[in-house]
């Protein structure tokens, strides 16, 4: 049975955790910062956790991650 391969754009955005959850960068961190408040902007540097209903289909994209 062939291997199945990993979306690339998907591996760029996502990584597992070490118990195997996958984790996700927050969006709105690129331009327009100015009226962002620094407290708004420092909570979007940290990463969280992927939704559990979205969980599945990533993991999908990713199988060797």
């Amino acid at each position: 049975m062939p291997k199945i391969k990993t979306n690339r754009g998907a591996a760029k955005r996502f990584r597992k955790s070490g118990t195997g959850k996958i984790r996700r960068n927050k969006a709105y961190t690129s331009h327009i910062l100015t009226k962002k408040s620094t407290k708004r902007k420092r909570d979007l540097r940290r990463a969280t956790e992927v939704h559990k209903a979205d969980a599945k289909n990533i993991s999908c994209l990713i199988p060797y991650m």
